[in-house]
C-alpha cells in the first residue's frame, strides 16, 4: 500500500515545501493539495517548488474540477509539470465543493465532469481530442504521462469512475462504507468492459498518531462536516432509498449548513452533528497501532493508497510515526 498525504495549501508556501520534501525522505509516495483558489493559495505554482525540491514522490490536486479550470488549460499545466520534472504528476478531479461554492456556483453536472476526463487525460498523454467542436492537440508534447483520478459518493459519479477513470478517490476511512464504494466502481468497471481490477483505490482521511482520542477526535471532526456537504447533495436526490448506505444518510439529519470560511479547519463550529463514531469511523486516529491495524484492513479490501489529511494541530509527529513505524509496517 502506498502513503500519500494531503496539505491545505495555507502560506507560507515554503512550509509546505518543506513538509513534503520531508515527506518523500519518510518514505510517501504522493503530496497532495486542496484546490481552491479563493480559501488557500495555487497549488499548480506550489506543485513546481514541490516537484523542484523532491526526486520521487507524485503530485496533484485532492480535488480540481472542470468548473474553475478549463480542461485544456489543466492539461496543458500538468503536461508542462510533466516536462520539467519527469512525468511525477496525477490529476483528481470532481464535481467540486469549496471552490465553486465559494463562488455561489452549484457543483459541475456529470456530463462535464465526463467530458472533462476525457479532455485533460487525451491532451495531457499527448494525443488529440474533440473538444467544443474543436479537434484539439498539444503539439509539443513528447513524452508527457498523466493519469486522472475521479472523486466521488453518488452511484452516478460512482458508475462514471467505473467507466472512465484511472483510479478512485474515496474521502473517508470507513471500511464499510468504503467495502460499498469499491464494489460499486468496479461493477461499473465490469459492465463497461474494462478490468475493474485496473482501476486504482485511494482512500484519504485525517490521521492523527497518539494516545488522547478525545484531543484527537476534536481535531479532526472538521472532516466529517466536509463529507456531509457531499452527501447533503446526494441525500437530496436520492432520500433514503438504498441508493447509498444508510449510514451516510443517517449521520447527516442533524446538519443544519455549512461555514465555508472554515472549511477543512481543526474547531469548526457548525459540524457538532458529526459524532464521536463518526469521527471514529471516517478517520484513522489512535497509537500508530490502530492505523497499522485499520490501513490493513483497507489494504485487504483493495486499497492501493492511503493519503493522510494533515490538518490538525500535531503536524510534525503524525508525519513522523508515519515515517518510522508505520510506513515501514505496511511494506
Amino acid at each position: 500500500m502506498d502513503i500519500g498525504v494531503v496539505f491545505q495549501l495555507d502560506p507560507p508556501a515554503r512550509r509546505v515545501v518543506e513538509l513534503a520534501r520531508r515527506a518523500e525522505a519518510g518514505g510517501f509516495s504522493h503530496v497532495w493539495s486542496f484546490d481552491s483558489h479563493v480559501l488557500w493559495q495555487e497549488p499548480y505554482v506550489i506543485y513546481s517548488a514541490i516537484l523542484a525540491a523532491t526526486e520521487r514522490v507524485v503530485v496533484g490536486p485532492m480535488v480540481t474540477n472542470p468548473g474553475t479550470r478549463d480542461a485544456t488549460v489543466t492539461a496543458s499545466t500538468f503536461a508542462t509539470l510533466n516536462e520539467l520534472y519527469g512525468n511525477r504528476t496525477v490529476c483528481g478531479i470532481g464535481r467540486g465543493d469549496s471552490a465553486v461554492r465559494t463562488l455561489g456556483l452549484p457543483p459541475i453536472d456529470l456530463s462535464h465532469l465526463r467530458e472533462s476526463v476525457e479532455v485533460i487525460r487525451e491532451l495531457a498523454n499527448g494525443r488529440s481530442v474533440r473538444f467544443r467542436g474543436a479537434d484539439l492537440r498539444l503539439p509539443w508534447i513528447e513524452e508527457s504521462s498523466l493519469e486522472v483520478w475521479v472523486a466521488a459518493y453518488g452511484p452516478k459519479a460512482l458508475a462514471l469512475t467505473g467507466e472512465v477513470a484511472d483510479g478512485y478517490i474515496l474521502q473517508l476511512a470507513d471500511l464499510d462504507i468504503a467495502a460499498w464504494m469499491i464494489a460499486a466502481v468496479r461493477q461499473a468497471a465490469e459492465r463497461a468492459g474494462r478490468d475493474p481490477l485496473s482501476i486504482k483505490i485511494c482512500v484519504a482521511a485525517p490521521a492523527y498518531v497518539g494516545d488522547d482520542l478525545a484531543h484527537q477526535r476534536e481535531q479532526t471532526r472538521w472532516f466529517g462536516g466536509m463529507v456531509g456537504n457531499h452527501i447533503a447533495d446526494i441525500v437530496r436526490r436520492y432520500g433514503d432509498t438504498g441508493a447509498v448506505p444508510h449510514d451516510l444518510v443517517e449521520y447527516i439529519a442533524g446538519r443544519k449548513g455549512y461555514d465555508y470560511a472554515e472549511h477543512g479547519r481543526a474547531g469548526h463550529l457548525g459540524v457538532d452533528y458529526v459524532s464521536d463514531a463518526i469521527v471514529d469511523r471516517f478517520c484513522v486516529l489512535g497509537p500508530a497501532s490502530a492505523h497499522i491495524a485499520k490501513l490493513t484492513a483497507l489494504r485487504d479490501l483493495g486499497v492501493d493508497q492511503f493519503a493522510l489529511y494533515l490538518q490538525h494541530d500535531d503536524m510534525d509527529h503524525t508525519l513522523d510515526a508515519y515515517a518510522r513505524d508505520i510506513i515501514p509496517a505496511l511494506r
